[in-house]
């Protein structure tokens, strides 16, 4: 019978139809996250007046209801099951999106950006989940990476989409709004893909038996997931939020010409991401350890990101600047990519979704603190990123020291 089942949860073709529904729903949650910072220097801060430091407390609201949010819709994912749960947030944080086209001041931006962080904490607890149940072991690194590229395809298509956006129809208000078609099709074909799914992932995907946090915050490997998101996910907001106004600030880049430099970055996200999933999955396909494959495979990509350390010392010229953050940003998602696919192998299904809430409550606190401290240093030292890149490639050995501390073998936990 087990044979049967696992046989059932191979079916090629389908599986990666269904990461591929992964991609496409990361890339329309980074396209939503990501119109907000392109349009910071000639919106925000030259047209409404904000300093910095309001751009990082309108940020830090989106972190906040992350935080809040990240262990409740994990809870959400594991009880309801990935096949509705998915789709209920991705409804959530699309209306939530496009309702700042409505707003005007302040408060009314941090209110649409913090109900926006609360149907986008869904997001990562629910793919995980869908991979944990559609994937063997043995994949599930390569399918996590693959989709957490959609993250850095969603940049570029925003890099590109809002300035042709804002053109045709004259508004920076329908940039916010254009992503609600591709909703309506991205639920067409996940309804469609889960309806020709075998009877072994329908039974996988039905509500299960709850897991308490009390138990997973007694494990050791819940810990080490959640300090390493603490350290590494503030990071990558600051890539996501700040370097459009870095780009701005640093080589007079604006909207128009912020494209090319931003797409050299997160390609070479994406090869770090699909890279980094690949490494791992054919370290193991070739007879490493499962501890030695995710382990080594994770060193690497923390020893990478400390390229981000000489940001400061590149001398002015933009592409070698590009290129240093570029090597950073593909690092981190090679990195997150086994991060999130320890959960996996650690932890049984019915609590993968509930593991990756709490790294994700972790990660997001560490965002909502850093997202104001970074705009009062930049009012500060008057927009010097210097000291912010130095942290930023110092973060991640420090984090697998303590994930390595922590989880000195990793192995599947009982709880």
């Amino acid at each position: 019978m087990a044979q049967q089942a696992t046989a059932e949860r191979r079916y090629p073709t389908l599986r990666w139809y269904i990461c591929a529904l992964l991609f496409f729903a990361c890339t329309i949650n980074y396209v939503d996250r990501q119109v907000m910072s392109l349009l910071k220097e000639p919106l925000f801060i030259n047209q409404f007046g904000w300093t910095q430091a309001d751009f990082g407390w309108v940020n830090s609201a989106f972190n906040w209801a992350y935080a809040i949010m990240m262990p409740l819709a994990g809870y959400f994912i594991d009880w309801i099951g990935p096949k509705r749960g998915y789709a209920i947030a991705v409804v959530v944080w699309s209306l939530s999106a496009m309702s700042h086209a409505l707003c005007s001041t302040f408060g009314q931006f941090a209110t649409a950006r913090f109900c926006l962080g609360i149907g986008e904490s869904a997001n990562f607890p629910a793919a995980i989940r869908t991979v944990a149940t559609w994937f063997p072991q043995n994949e599930r690194a390569l399918a996590t990476g693959l989709f957490n590229s959609g993250t850095n395809v969603g940049v570029m298509v925003a890099a590109f989409a809002v300035p042709w956006v804002i053109a045709v129809t004259g508004s920076w208000r329908y940039a916010f709004v254009f992503t609600g078609t591709l909703v309506a099709v991205w639920l067409v074909l996940w309804f469609t893909g889960y309806r020709r799914a075998p009877v072994a992932v329908m039974q996988h995907d039905t509500p299960r038996r709850k897991i308490p946090y009390s138990k997973l915050l007694r494990s050791r490997g819940g810990w080490a997931f959640l300090a390493g998101k603490f350290l590494t996910d503030p990071v990558w907001w600051f890539y996501l939020f700040w370097l459009p106004g870095f780009l701005f600030k640093k080589f007079g880049l604006d909207l128009l010409h912020m494209g090319a430099p931003l797409i050299v970055i997160y390609l070479a996200a994406d090869v770090g991401s699909i890279g980094g999933g690949w490494l791992s999955s054919a370290l193991l396909k070739r007879g490493m350890s499962l501890n030695a494959a995710r382990k080594v495979t994770m060193l690497m990509f923390a020893a990478l990101v400390t390229g981000a350390i000489f940001v400061p010392f590149s001398f002015g010229n933009m592409w070698v600047t590009v290129s240093l953050i570029g090597l950073a940003a593909g690092a981190h998602q090679g990195w997150s990519a086994n991060l999130f696919t320890l959960v996996s192998d650690i932890f049984p299904e019915e609590a993968v979704g509930s593991v990756v809430g709490l790294g994700g409550l972790g990660g997001a606190i560490g965002g909502a603190v850093a997202q104001p401290l970074i705009g009062y240093w930049l009012d500060y030292s008057h927009n010097s990123y210097a000291l912010l890149f130095i942290i930023a490639g110092s973060l991640y050995l420090i984090a697998f020291l303590i994930i390595h501390l922590l989880v000195p073998k990793i192995e599947r936990q009982s709880l």
